[in-house]
C-alpha cells in the first residue's frame, strides 16, 4: 500500500476528496464555500493537520514493528516490496475482492444444468467493483433527492439564472457611474475648473474650425447666445456633440472619436461661454433655450440649467 500510495501522495488525495465533499454539501452560492465562510479554512487546516498526525504516527510505528522482525521476516518483507506491481500481494489481494474471480479448474462449480445447443453457462456473481459503484450511484441519488427535492436547494438552472440577474444588476450600477457610458439621461452639468479646462483643451482641438476659438461661430453657430438650433442645456448639448447636428448639414456625430465623459466636459465648457459676447459674434440662430421653472428675465443670464 506504501509502495502503490506513498504519502506525497495519500493526503493531497485524502484533503482533496474532504475539500469537495464540503464544497459539495455547503451551499454557499456564487462563492467558493471557503472564501463565504472563512470559518471553514480552520476547519480545512485541522483535517489536514490530523492527516499529517496520522501519518507521522503510522511511519513511526512502522518503525517500532522493523525492529521487531527477525532477520528471515525482514528479507522476506525486502523481497516483496522489490517484486514488480502485477506480482504485489496487495495488487493479488485487491483484484481477487474486486472481482471474485475463481480459478480455471473450479469453474465445473459453477455451471448451470442446462445447455442450448452446447453452449452452457456459469452462475458467476456480479463484479464487486459494479455492485459497489451501483450503490454508489443510489447513495448519490438519494443525495441528490433529499438536496435538491426536499432540502429545496438551487439547482443548475436556478443558479446560471441567480447568477445572470446579479450580473445584471452589476452591470446597471456600473452604468450608472461609469463615465465612459454617459447618456443624454445621466448627463450632468461640470463646474469643476479642472473640468472645464479639460473640455476647453478638446475644444480647441477639435470645434474651433467651426465655431471659433471663442465660440462666437463661424460655420458653425455662435455658441455664446441663448439662442439654440437643437436646444440647450446640458442634456441636448452633450446629445447634439455626441450624435450630431441636423442631418445633411449639421455638426457631425463625434462619439467615435470623444468618448462621454470627454463630450460631457466639452458640452460643459460650451455652456460656460454663455453671455461672454465675443467682438465679430455670428447672428443668433434658432430659438432661445428657456429651462423649465425659470422666468423670462432669466433666460440671458441663466441658460445654463438642465432641462
Amino acid at each position: 500500500m506504501k509502495k502503490l500510495f506513498p504519502i506525497y501522495v495519500r493526503i493531497p488525495v485524502l484533503f482533496a476528496l474532504f475539500f469537495m465533499a464540503m464544497e459539495f454539501f455547503i451551499d454557499s452560492g456564487n462563492k467558493p464555500a471557503f472564501v463565504k465562510f472563512p470559518i471553514l479554512n480552520v476547519v480545512l487546516l485541522i483535517f489536514l493537520l490530523i492527516l499529517v498526525a496520522v501519518e507521522l504516527v503510522l511511519q513511526a510505528t512502522n518503525k517500532i514493528v522493523d525492529t521487531l522482525l527477525t532477520d528471515e521476516q525482514r528479507k522476506a518483507q525486502e523481497i516483496e516490496d522489490n517484486l514488480p506491481f502485477t506480482e504485489t500481494e496487495f495488487y493479488k489481494k485487491l483484484m481477487t475482492k474486486l472481482t471474485r474471480t475463481r480459478k480455471v479448474e473450479e469453474e465445473g462449480e459453477l455451471l448451470l444444468h442446462h445447455n442450448y445447443d452446447g453452449i452452457q453457462e456459469l452462475d458467476n456473481v456480479l463484479p464487486p467493483w459494479w455492485v459497489y459503484l451501483f450503490y454508489g450511484c443510489i447513495a448519490f441519488a438519494f443525495i441528490y433527492l433529499v438536496r435538491f427535492h426536499i432540502l429545496g436547494a438551487d439547482d443548475q438552472k436556478t443558479e446560471f439564472d441567480k447568477e445572470m440577474a446579479d450580473a445584471k444588476m452589476q452591470v446597471e450600477e456600473y452604468k450608472k457611474t461609469a463615465p465612459d457610458l454617459m447618456d443624454k439621461e445621466k448627463v450632468t452639468l461640470l463646474t469643476d475648473a479642472a473640468d472645464i479646462n479639460a473640455g476647453k483643451a478638446i475644444f480647441q482641438t477639435n470645434c474651433i474650425a467651426c465655431h471659433k476659438a471663442d465660440g462666437g461661430g463661424a460655420i458653425g453657430p455662435n455658441l455664446t447666445d441663448p439662442q439654440w438650433i437643437n436646444g440647450g442645456g446640458i442634456k441636448n448639448v452633450f446629445n447634439t456633440i455626441m450624435e450630431g447636428g441636423r442631418a445633411g448639414k449639421g455638426m457631425i456625430s463625434w462619439k467615435d472619436q470623444i468618448k462621454p465623459s470627454d463630450i460631457q466636459k466639452v458640452a460643459s465648457y460650451v455652456l460656460s461661454l454663455q453671455g461672454t459676447n465675443p467682438a465679430g459674434a455670428k447672428a443668433p440662430e434658432g430659438e432661445i433655450w428657456i429651462e423649465e421653472g425659470a422666468v423670462k428675465s432669466e433666460v440671458k443670464t441663466d441658460s445654463t440649467k438642465t432641462k
